[in-house]
């Protein structure tokens, strides 16, 4: 079984991610891509975050209906920092027999020497690279983009900090977002202040 691990902050999931995961899970033929919401992101301090919990629920929302796409609550659940390799260390034991693809963006291999045990990571996991705006990847200095593959996603000029600033504004965020994901950010009031 091939599986591929999204993490973020997904605050908010937005079809940017979306468009990405099926974009990788079928150029790589993946059979899962599981989303991972991060509960403290060592590398990010998001203003305005949603909690945890509402992250996770409106990632469920958006990969609602894809039978491929699965989320997983395991850095939400584990408490302190948020660190990709002991979230590998449990897709391990969970699925054994599996192959792991750990999917970032041109703009985290650009700082993946800083995250915590970056060898051991790219050692243990197929590491994927999609572009994001900003970060091409022959400008990337990075001692791992070697040792990544790197798969041309469709870029999606989407952003979860602009769309929190546009709801702070009152503006719309359809078709930004799943529809689901919209109403549920509009039903609990996220992102007003």
């Amino acid at each position: 079984m091939n599986i591929g691990i999204l993490g973020g902050a997904f605050n908010p999931p937005h079809i940017g991610h979306l468009v990405v995961a099926e974009s990788v899970r079928e150029h790589l033929r993946l059979d899962k891509v599981f989303f991972v919401p991060t509960a403290d992101p060592p590398h990010r301090i998001d203003v305005g975050r949603a909690t945890a919990a509402a992250r996770l629920e409106m990632t469920r929302l958006a990969v609602q209906g894809n039978s491929t796409f699965e989320v997983s609550d395991i850095e939400v659940q584990r408490p302190g920092k948020s660190y990709s390799i002991d979230t590998l260390t449990a897709f391990e034991s969970f699925y054994p027999k599996a192959r792991l693809f750990l999917l970032i963006g041109s703009d985290n291999l650009a700082e993946f020497h800083t995250w915590k045990s970056p060898r051991e990571i790219i050692a243990r996991c197929e590491l994927v690279i999609f572009p994001r705006s900003g970060f091409a990847m022959g400008e990337i200095k990075s001692e791992f983009a070697k040792a990544a593959q790197v798969v041309n996603a469709p870029h999606i000029g989407v952003s979860a900090s602009e769309i929190r600033r546009r709801v702070k504004r009152g503006l719309s965020i359809r078709y930004l977002v799943p529809s689901a994901v919209e109403d549920y950010i509009m039903k609990h009031g996220l992102y007003r202040d």
